[in-house]
C-alpha cells in the first residue's frame, strides 16, 4: 500500500486563502463593531453640546478636506463614515496582528485593550491629528471632551477590540 500523500507546504510566510479570509472576516466584523460603538459616542456626547452627527462626520472628514468639508455637505459626511470605519479597522488589524506576536494581549484581555485605548488616543492625539487637515479652531477641546475622548477610545476602540479578538482566538482554539 503506497504511503499517503502528504499536502505540498506553501512556507512559513504565506497562508492559504481561507485563513486569510477568514481573518479578513474576523478584522471586519470586530472593526465594525468598535468604530460602530465609538461614533455612537461621538454622536451622543456631542448632542449635548449641540453639535450634530453631519458636523461630527464633516469633522472626521477635516482631517484629509480641511475646513470646505464643512460647506460639502453629503459627500463630507460621507467621507467622514468611510475615514472613520477605515480607522477602526486598521486599530483593529494592529491589534489582531500583535495578539498573534504577543500572547499576554489574548491572556489579559481587559487590562492589554484599557492601555491599548490609551496608546491610540495618544497616536491620534499626538500624531495623526497635528498632521491632518482639521482645522486648528475646531481641534480646541474642554476638559470634558478630552475625559470623553480618552474614555471612548479606551472602552470602546481598546476594550472592545481586545475582548473581541480574545473571544475569537477562544472560539477558534476550542
Amino acid at each position: 500500500m503506497p504511503a499517503p500523500r502528504r499536502a505540498e507546504s506553501i512556507g512559513p510566510s504565506v497562508a492559504p486563502a481561507g485563513v486569510l479570509s477568514r481573518t479578513a472576516l474576523v478584522i471586519l466584523r470586530i472593526g465594525l463593531v468598535a468604530g460602530t460603538l465609538d461614533i455612537i459616542d461621538a454622536f451622543l456626547f456631542n448632542a449635548f453640546r449641540h453639535i450634530t452627527p453631519v458636523m461630527v462626520l464633516q469633522y472626521i472628514a477635516s482631517g484629509l478636506m480641511g475646513g470646505a468639508s464643512f460647506d460639502s455637505g453629503l459627500a463630507s459626511v460621507a467621507l467622514g463614515v468611510v475615514l472613520h470605519y477605515l480607522i477602526a479597522l486598521s486599530w483593529t488589524a494592529i491589534f489582531f496582528i500583535a495578539s498573534r506576536k504577543f500572547s499576554i494581549l489574548i491572556r489579559k484581555p481587559v487590562v492589554s485593550g484599557l492601555l491599548y485605548g490609551v496608546a491610540v488616543y495618544l497616536f491620534m492625539n499626538l500624531v495623526v491629528l497635528p498632521l491632518s487637515r482639521v482645522p486648528v479652531a475646531t481641534a480646541a477641546m474642554t476638559l470634558a471632551s478630552r475625559i470623553n475622548g480618552v474614555l471612548a477610545v479606551m472602552f470602546c476602540i481598546g476594550l472592545t477590540i481586545s475582548l473581541l479578538v480574545h473571544r475569537e482566538v477562544a472560539v477558534t482554539s476550542a
